[in-house]
Parts: C-alpha cells; sequence; structure tokens
C-alpha cells in the first residue's frame, strides 16, 4: 500500500492556469523521494496542491488510502501529512520556542511533549529557544521549518527546496538531517535544487517536465542517466552524500 498516490493531478494558481499537467506519483512508507526538473516545471506548485494550499482542477491525490485532493491545508496536516515552504516558513519576530508552538497548534495537548523531544533532537532550538527566529542562520531556519512540521508528527513530509540558499557545508548538514528523519520512520518527499546530491540521499525519484513526470525510477539509475545529467543536473559530477539511502526502491 503506497503512503501517497497522485495521478493525473492539473491545476494551477487560477483558473485559467494549469501549470501542473496531468502529474502522476508515489511514495511508499519509508522511502525519500526527491522531485527534480527544470525550473517552472510545476514542482513547487504540485507539492502545495498535495498540501491543501492549492485545489486541484482535476486528478486524486490519495494520502493513507483517502482521496484529499480538495482539502484544506489544516484538514491535511491532522491526517498526517506536514509541508515546509521554501519561503517565509517561520516567524522572524518570534522566538524558536513560540515558532513551535505555533507548528503544534493543531494538537495542543501533545505540545510539549513534542516541543521536549525537538529539543532533544536538535539541541540547537534547545539553546536558542528564547532567541528571535530571525537571528538564526539560514540552515538553523531551515531546521526550525522543519521541526515546525514535525510538531503535528507527520508520517510524510513534503519540503520544498529545502537547501536553497545554503552554503554547500550547511546544505550537507541539513541533507544529513533528512536522512536521520527518514531513518526515524518519517517518509520524506522532496523537492530540491541540488539534484544529484537529493538523488544520493533519495530511494526513487521523478524528472518533472511541463507539468508531469516524464521519468521515474530508482535515484541512483536517474543520476547516473546522461540525458537526465546532461538535462537536468548539468552533466557534471557532484558528491555523493550516501548511496540510494531512504527506503528500497
Amino acid at each position: 500500500m503506497s503512503l501517497l498516490e497522485v495521478a493525473d493531478l492539473r491545476g494551477g494558481y487560477a483558473a485559467a492556469d494549469e501549470i501542473v499537467r496531468g502529474a502522476a506519483l508515489r511514495v511508499e512508507p519509508g522511502e525519500i523521494v526527491a522531485l527534480i526538473g527544470p525550473n517552472g516545471a510545476g514542482k513547487s506548485t504540485l507539492l502545495k496542491m498535495i498540501a491543501g494550499l492549492l485545489r486541484p482542477r482535476s486528478g486524486h491525490v490519495r494520502f493513507k488510502e483517502r482521496e484529499i485532493g480538495g482539502l484544506v491545508a489544516p484538514d491535511v496536516s491532522r491526517l498526517g501529512l506536514s509541508f515546509v515552504p521554501q519561503e517565509r516558513n517561520v516567524f522572524g519576530t518570534m522566538t524558536v520556542a513560540e515558532n513551535l508552538e505555533m507548528g503544534g497548534f493543531l494538537d495542543r495537548a501533545q505540545m510539549r511533549p513534542r516541543m521536549d523531544e525537538l529539543y532533544q533532537r536538535f539541541p540547537m532550538l534547545a539553546d536558542k529557544r528564547r532567541a528571535a527566529a530571525r537571528t538564526l542562520s539560514g540552515g538553523q531556519r531551515q531546521i526550525l521549518a522543519m521541526a515546525m512540521a514535525l510538531m503535528n508528527a507527520p508520517s510524510l513530509l513534503l519540503l520544498d527546496e529545502p537547501t536553497a540558499g545554503l552554503s554547500p557545508r550547511a546544505a550537507e548538514e541539513l541533507f544529513g538531517t533528512i536522512v536521520a528523519l527518514n531513518g526515524d520512520g518519517v517518509s520524506i518527499l522532496m523537492v530540491e535544487q541540488n539534484a544529484l546530491e537529493a538523488l544520493a540521499v533519495s530511494a526513487r525519484a521523478y524528472v518533472l517536465v511541463q507539468g508531469r513526470a516524464e521519468r521515474e525510477g530508482a535515484a541512483g539509475a536517474l543520476a547516473s542517466d546522461p540525458t537526465v545529467r546532461d538535462l537536468f543536473l548539468g552533466g557534471t559530477a557532484a558528491p555523493m552524500l550516501a548511496a540510494n539511502k531512504g527506503g528500497s526502491p
């Protein structure tokens, strides 16, 4: 049974838009799945449609065998699917602790225990719990954004360009965090500009072109495919952080 299944999904930001044009993908329990492709392919739009931030025009989104296409974001979150956007993903003027409280507003009864768990997982957040989020480094803000999403104890995490704007070292550390989260049982669907690095930590991947998946397969196979490398990865080598992690293809 797939954790997430998307079939023939279509839609965009306005009634006349069709940025996503028949997209299909799946995420199995325990997987990291990468979604790569050129700018303007509809990757972020697809994530927003899955997360309930945009309403699909047609098609299906099934999560845990339940149709969620058309549900609003809070209802999707309550089912165990959390989304971390690329931008404006923390409240800069609020403290780290207040940001985590905002992330846990859907289940206030579990807020304090989950905050304590996240402080243990991310000691940096504990050390800076009283600091304003705007004072954190880029990598630290991304950790906070993911921690806010984890406040709902999701079984599936959607990440939109998590390493955008980060230094190579911060990006590598963040990929390590993503692999660790997956090792603890969180499935991940990730849109990522650092495509080779994303493929290195993923089990499977999809190449999105003009709103639909043109290629799919084991992440390692796509990373070594000359056509994929030339069209979407620049045809150059990049350091591989791990070998085909995040579950079995």
